[in-house]
């Protein structure tokens, strides 16, 4: 029985470039991408760092978390948390980034003040087309966001946001079955599990899936 593509397969459909699992091509250690997950961009999913992940800087500390089996649609971008502006005084210009005698003085505190801490997607997640995710968001496993949608707030899991902000529009399950899948973690089985049961993930079958467990 074959166990579907290598997670590290740079291109797992055959003549589809656009098409790629991001654990190739991302090699930066403050960003994590679990197996299988994808990014679909005309251009190629090699420039997924440069296009998508923005303001990213290694001295801030921050780091970009994406879970496994995750979706992420063409023109998705990351805001990181280097895009602060100090908004302790009475300017948010940054005036130290020129020089020439505007960087004495200056207080990385007054930047660090607004940080949110890293930026962590769950896994299942499916992110639509030219979805913006802020600074310190967290996707919560099952979720959907909305294409063009700007996430601000923390999604729930299994929760379907969109707008701008983003805003819940409902839950994609029932409570309990919700609850059910996160103890379940379908995404955390090996491939060879994982194919045995595609019939019961696919089906919405919770039993066969409890059962499998």
């Amino acid at each position: 029985m074959t166990t579907g593509p290598h997670p590290l397969d740079p291109h797992p459909m055959p003549g589809q470039p656009r098409v790629g699992f991001l654990k190739a091509f991302v090699k930066q250690p403050n960003i994590e991408v679990g197996d299988y997950t994808y990014y679909d961009d005309p251009r190629g999913p090699e420039g997924f760092v440069e296009r998508c992940v923005q303001h990213h800087y290694d001295f801030i500390g921050d780091r970009l978390v994406i879970g496994r089996f995750c979706a992420i649609a063409t023109g998705t971008t990351f805001i990181m948390n280097g895009a602060n502006h100090a908004m302790t005084g009475f300017s948010t210009y940054p005036f130290n980034i020129f020089g020439r005698g505007w960087e004495q003085g200056f207080d990385l505190a007054t930047i660090r003040a607004g940080f949110r801490g890293d930026t962590v997607v769950g896994n299942d997640v499916w992110i639509g087309q030219e979805a913006t995710i802020m600074p310190g968001v967290r996707i919560g496993d099952g979720a959907i966001v909305a294409a063009q949608s700007v996430v601000t707030a923390n999604v729930a899991p299994y929760a379907i946001v969109g707008g701008n902000p983003a805003r819940e529009i409902r839950r994609r399950f029932p409570e309990h079955v919700i609850a059910e899948l996160l103890a379940i973690r379908w995404w955390d089985w090996d491939a060879e599990k994982l194919t045995r049961n595609l019939d019961a993930i696919r089906g919405a079958d919770l039993d066969a899936l409890k059962r499998a467990t």
